[in-house]
C-alpha cells in the first residue's frame, strides 16, 4: 500500500495579507476596548504586549534569533517603568523599547545606536501613511479578483443562513436589526471612526513589516560638497586656530577663577554674605546661569581640540584645558550646593529635582570631555557616552516616585517639623497626587496649623479609588500606596 502525502499548503500574498489586515482589526479592536473613553494606565502595558506578540507572529520569517536576546531584553526593561507608573516619561520609554526591540528582532542590518532613530523613521514617520496604499496595492495584485469570486458563494449562503437563524432565534434577530442602516447611521460617532482609522493606522506598519534600505547617497555633486567641505574646514581653522584656542583658555581660567574664588570663599568657607544678601537669594540667583556656562564650556572644549591633535602648542592648550574643565566641574558642584541652600529654605519641587539632575549630567559631561581627550576618543564616542547616560537617568527617573520623595521631603524639612523650611504649599502637596497621602498623614499626625489638609486628603483618597476600581488604571506604585493605606489608619491631630 503505497503511502499518499496531502500536498503542501503556502499562503499566496493576498491570503498573507488578509491574515494581517484580520489581525491588525482584531488588535484595533482590543485598542478600543482598552482605551476608548477609558482611562489610560496598565492597560497600554497590555495593549503594547498584544502588539509586539502579534508583530513577532505575523514576521517570523524575518525574526533574527541571535539578537533575540538583546531585543528581549531592551523590551522588557521598557516595560517596567510603565508597570511601576504611567507617566510622560515611561510611555517614552515604552514607546522606544518598543520599536527598537521590534528592529533589533526583524531588520538584521541595524546595529547599534541607528536601532531607535531607524524604526522612529519606519513605524512612526514612515509607516502610519501605509495602510491606503497597501491596501490599494493588495487590491490591484494578481489574482484577487479570484480570491474575491472565492468568498462570493460563502458569503451568500452565510446571508441566508443568518436570516434563517434570524426567523429561528430572537437574539440573533435583535443582533441583526442592530445592523440595519437606519440604527448604524442612528449610531455613528464620527469620533470613535477616527479613533479606529488612527489605530489601524498605527498598528498596521507593525503588522505588515517593510524596512527601507537606506537610499544610497548620489555621487553627482561630489566635488561641490567637497568645496563646501573645504570651506567648512577654512573657516573652522580661522576661528578655532591654535593661537585663538591657546588665547582664549588664558582669559576663560582667570574668569572662571574669579567665580571659584567666590564661591570658595562664600559657599565653602562660610563667610558672612554683604548685608542685603541671603544665602538662599545668592544660591538662587547663581544656579542656573553656572549650569549654563559650564554647557557652553563644554561645547567649546568639543570643537576647540581635535583628535590625533599632538601639536607642541596644542599640548599647552591641553594642559589649560585641564584647568578650565576643573574650574567647571567645581562650579557644577557650586551650583548644586547653591540649589542645596535654597531647598532647605524654600523646599523641594519638580524643577528643582530637574535642576539637581540636570547638574549631575553637565558634571558627568565634563568627565566624559576630560576621557575623551585624555584616550583621544572621537567626538562621536563622545555623543554615544553622553546619550548612554542621558538615558540611563532617565530610565531611573521613569521608576522614581518623585511624588512621594518631594511630598515627603517638604512635611519633614518644614518648619512645623523643626527644619528651616518655610511652611509647606498645602495646595502643591495635594497637586502631587495621591502619592502625597503618606506625607499629608504625617503632616495631619503632626500638627494642626493646616485643618484644611483634612479636605485635601479625602480628594486624594477619592482619586487614588478611582485609580485602583479598574485593572485598566492599575499600576504597581499604586498598589504600595493601596497596600499602605490598608494597613495604616486614618491618623488624627493632637489634641
Amino acid at each position: 500500500m503505497t503511502g499518499f502525502a496531502a500536498p503542501a499548503v503556502e499562503n499566496t500574498p493576498q491570503q498573507n495579507f488578509a491574515l494581517k489586515f484580520t489581525i491588525a482589526i482584531g488588535l484595533a479592536a482590543l485598542a478600543d476596548a482598552l482605551f476608548y473613553d477609558q482611562r489610560i494606565g496598565l492597560s497600554l502595558t497590555v495593549f503594547t504586549i498584544a502588539l509586539v506578540a502579534a508583530s513577532l507572529i505575523t514576521n517570523r520569517a524575518q525574526l533574527d534569533r541571535k539578537r533575540a536576546v538583546a531585543a528581549s531584553i531592551i523590551f522588557v526593561a521598557s516595560v517596567l517603568p510603565a508597570v511601576e507608573q504611567l507617566s510622560t516619561l515611561s510611555f517614552l520609554f515604552l514607546l522606544l523599547g518598543t520599536i527598537s526591540s521590534i528592529a533589533l528582532w526583524t531588520n538584521p542590518a541595524i546595529v547599534g545606536s541607528r536601532a531607535p532613530l531607524t524604526a522612529f523613521r519606519q513605524f512612526l514617520l514612515i509607516g502610519p501613511f501605509r495602510l491606503g496604499p497597501d491596501i490599494l496595492a493588495a487590491m490591484r495584485a494578481p489574482g484577487l479578483s479570484r480570491s474575491i469570486l472565492g468568498w462570493c458563494v460563502p458569503v451568500a449562503l452565510g446571508l441566508v443562513f443568518l436570516a434563517l437563524f434570524a426567523e429561528a432565534n430572537p437574539l440573533i434577530e435583535q443582533w441583526v436589526d442592530m445592523l440595519r442602516p437606519h440604527r448604524v447611521a442612528a449610531d455613528f460617532d464620527q469620533i470613535h471612526v477616527l479613533f479606529w482609522l488612527a489605530m489601524l493606522s498605527l498598528i498596521w506598519p507593525f503588522i505588515h513589516l517593510r524596512w527601507r534600505p537606506k537610499a544610497a547617497r548620489p555621487t553627482g555633486f561630489a566635488p561641490a560638497a567637497a568645496a563646501s567641505q573645504g570651506s567648512i574646514a577654512t573657516a573652522q581653522a580661522a576661528l578655532l586656530g591654535p593661537g585663538t584656542v591657546l588665547h582664549s583658555l588664558l582669559l576663560f581660567n582667570l574668569l572662571f577663577a574669579v567665580q571659584s574664588a567666590t564661591d570658595l570663599v562664600y559657599l565653602w568657607g562660610g563667610v558672612q554674605l554683604p548685608d542685603g544678601l541671603t544665602y538662599a537669594s545668592y544660591a538662587h540667583r547663581g544656579a542656573y546661569p553656572l549650569v549654563f556656562t559650564a554647557l557652553l564650556a563644554a561645547a567649546f572644549v568639543v570643537l576647540a581640540i581635535r583628535p590625533n591633535d599632538t601639536k607642541p602648542q596644542s599640548l599647552l592648550a591641553r594642559v589649560l584645558l585641564y584647568l578650565w574643565v576643573s574650574q567647571n566641574l567645581l562650579l557644577v558642584i557650586s551650583s548644586m550646593l547653591r540649589l542645596k541652600l535654597y531647598v532647605d529654605s524654600y523646599l523641594l519641587t519638580y524643577w528643582r529635582i530637574a535642576a539637581l539632575l540636570w547638574m549631575g549630567l553637565v558634571a558627568l559631561g565634563l568627565i566624559l570631555i576630560t576621557l575623551r581627550i585624555t584616550m583621544n576618543r572621537s567626538h562621536r564616542w563622545l555623543l554615544q557616552m553622553n546619550l548612554l547616560a542621558v538615558a540611563a537617568t532617565l530610565y531611573v527617573c521613569a521608576l522614581t516616585n518623585f511624588d512621594a520623595i518631594i511630598a515627603g521631603y517638604n512635611v519633614t524639612h518644614s518648619r512645623d517639623a523643626g527644619g528651616k523650611g518655610v511652611m509647606p504649599d498645602v495646595s502643591y502637596l495635594a497637586s502631587l497626587g495621591p502619592q502625597a497621602l503618606p506625607a499629608i498623614d504625617r503632616a495631619i499626625a503632626s500638627h494642626l496649623s493646616e485643618s484644611h489638609l483634612s479636605a485635601y486628603r479625602d480628594r486624594l483618597l477619592q482619586a487614588q479609588a478611582s485609580d485602583m476600581a479598574s485593572w485598566r488604571t492599575w499600576s504597581f506604585r499604586g498598589w504600595r500606596l493601596q497596600h499602605y493605606l490598608n494597613t495604616h489608619p486614618v491618623p488624627s491631630p493632637p489634641s
